[in-house]
């Protein structure tokens, strides 16, 4: 539960610090004295969106910070265990910090925390009733919430929900199958005729780059062959160019004067070299020569080949043959895929057969356990509404098939309603006052506070549409909600219930010539009288709402 809550510089409030206790505690005002800002500062701490205009006027931060009891919580052990975070066994220290820059932080133990861990840490700490949330009586979301929560079915709707997600996620590969199916045999002729053309190519990898360089070849065979005689003439020819015979007759002036020069050995070797590396030249530029062949039928296969090769390219809109090669395979694996379409669809309507049948028997037990707490429900339900002045109050939960099954189940959940004799029960939201909807939701408030053991319950104005006894009773029944390890506030209007208060708060605006300043202070008891009587008689405090005031907080206390 709460201990102690500090807010600086946020909205109207400059400084304020505020100790709560376990019990019953009550806070009353003016309308517009700053109650909603203050519950807007605890909701910042829950993990609600910050705006950096909540910061009050002129100051350039606001500091939001919550301490909280957490003595003997195993959810909360869990959740520090879980997010890594440092926990003390009997505090929890909470704190949210803005600037006007527009930067939000959280900590949990002085340790940064992102919203999300902020928002999952405050369910487990506060539920806060705002008037807003009569509303949600109206959807079917929220009805079905509050019946599974009272079910405490969780393990059975995550069994549900685990064979659902099963199920539909064969659903939707079964349908993204038969719609592949469909288009591919649509497609199934034209993909035979390319890979007809494919196939007959008989391509072979690199052939392409093979078949190009001898198609260059024999283009230009009469230009090779002539260029390689003449060079090899110019080698061993008899006329004035001739390179061999010239070499060896050097040679030979070279030996004339080996005698008596020394050197010419060195020179008379390198040219020896020279005459062989020549002869050897000579002769496989003849041998290359002789291999070079002009063939025009070889020519024009080749060029045919390579055509049908370019065509198939162009075609496909690729480059080369080994991405018409990739073509080819992919055509045949999805010729193959064609092939199996019928046999994979089979066997996927088979699986979603078999998953729907085990989608309805989990369904079938979650209903089971929405069916008795349905009835639970109705008994409280009507005992505490009995109990909130209705006598004649017949509320029933309606748990009706859906004719498919969804995330929530199979079921249709509608809280039906009736507070007078002989009016058959019908849509809660349809029928109901508004006092009549803020008693329904204290009751399932009361309901589920006890199932889910929260240690905070915070009640804003749900007294809203009641007055006189009924108010009186409304807070009886949250003074029983708040018992030794809860927490409840009540935001209120009406004196009935700020007598039931075992604590009281209250909120007041102060002004001077400069700002507006919201506070919160605790009533002793003489302040309390004054204020209950006040709630009673307006601004002029009259002798006899003093004395009502001391009976309520006689009779209540």
């Amino acid at each position: 539960m709460i201990k102690s809550l500090n807010i600086e510089h946020y909205a109207l409030i400059d400084q304020l610090s505020i100790d709560f206790h376990s019990g019953f505690s009550v806070i009353t005002g003016e309308t517009g004295a700053g109650k909603s800002i203050i519950l807007g500062a605890i909701g910042l701490l829950l993990g609600q969106r910050a705006d950096s205009k909540s910061i009050k006027i002129g100051e350039q931060r606001c500091t939001i910070e919550a301490v909280f009891d957490v003595t003997d919580s195993e959810r909360l052990a869990r959740f520090f265990e879980d997010n890594d975070l440092d926990a003390d066994d009997n505090e929890c220290i909470i704190r949210r910090e803005l600037t006007a820059t527009g930067k939000s932080r959280a900590f949990i133990n002085d340790t940064p925390v992102s919203l999300s861990q902020l928002k999952e840490i405050g369910e487990q700490l506060i539920d806060i009733h705002s008037q807003h949330q009569n509303l949600l009586l109206n959807r079917e979301e929220f009805q079905m919430n509050m019946v599974d929560t009272i079910a405490g079915n969780g393990a059975v709707y995550t069994k549900y929900l685990e064979s659902y997600k099963q199920y539909k996620e064969t659903c939707r590969q079964l349908t993204e199958l038969m719609d592949n199916a469909k288009r591919n045999h649509d497609d199934e002729d034209y993909l035979r005729y390319q890979l007809k053309q494919l196939s007959d190519a008989e391509l072979v990898l690199d052939e392409q780059e093979k078949l190009e360089t001898e198609s260059e070849l024999l283009s230009h065979a009469e230009d090779i062959k002539n260029a390689l005689y003449v060079v090899c003439n110019m080698i061993t020819s008899d006329s004035d160019v001739d390179t061999l015979g010239n070499l060896k007759k050097g040679i030979n002036s070279l030996e004339s004067v080996s005698d008596v020069f020394a050197p010419s050995n060195e020179f008379i070797s390198r040219l020896d070299s020279c005459v062989i590396e020549l002869k050897d030249i000579a002769e496989d530029l003849s041998s290359k020569a002789d291999a070079v062949e002009y063939d025009p039928a070889r020519l024009q296969f080749i060029n045919e080949r390579l055509n049908v090769i370019y065509s198939l390219q162009q075609k496909f809109h690729v480059e080369s043959v080994a991405e018409l090669l990739n073509i080819q395979e992919e055509i045949t694996k999805k010729l193959d895929e064609i092939d199996n379409f019928d046999d994979k669809i089979a066997e996927l309507k088979g699986l979603q057969e078999s998953q729907y049948k085990t989608v309805l028997e989990c369904a079938n037990e979650l209903t089971a356990t929405r069916k008795d707490s349905a009835e639970t429900i109705k008994k409280s339900i009507t005992e505490t509404l009995i109990q909130l002045g209705m006598p004649n109050v017949c509320f029933e939960v309606a748990v009706t098939p859906k004719e498919h099954p969804d995330e929530k189940g199979i079921d249709h959940i509608d809280f039906l309603f009736s507070a007078n004799k002989n009016i058959p029960p019908q849509n809660l939201t349809q029928i109901a006052s508004g006092g009549e909807i803020a008693r329904v939701m204290l009751a399932l408030k009361a309901l589920i506070a006890n199932t889910e053991k929260l240690p905070t319950i915070i009640f804003d104005e749900i007294d809203t549409g009641v007055s006189g006894n009924i108010a009186e009773k409304m807070a009886c029944i949250m003074a029983e909600m708040a018992n030794v390890d809860k927490q409840v506030i009540s935001i209120t209007h009406l004196p009935q219930i700020a007598a039931y208060g075992k604590h009281h708060y209250k909120v007041y605006k102060d002004d001077n010539m400069f700002f507006t300043t919201t506070h919160v202070v605790k009533l002793n008891q003489a302040q309390r009288v004054e204020e209950i009587a006040h709630m009673l008689s307006g601004a002029n405090i009259t002798q006899s709402a003093i004395n009502n005031a001391k009976e309520l907080l006689e009779i209540n206390n």
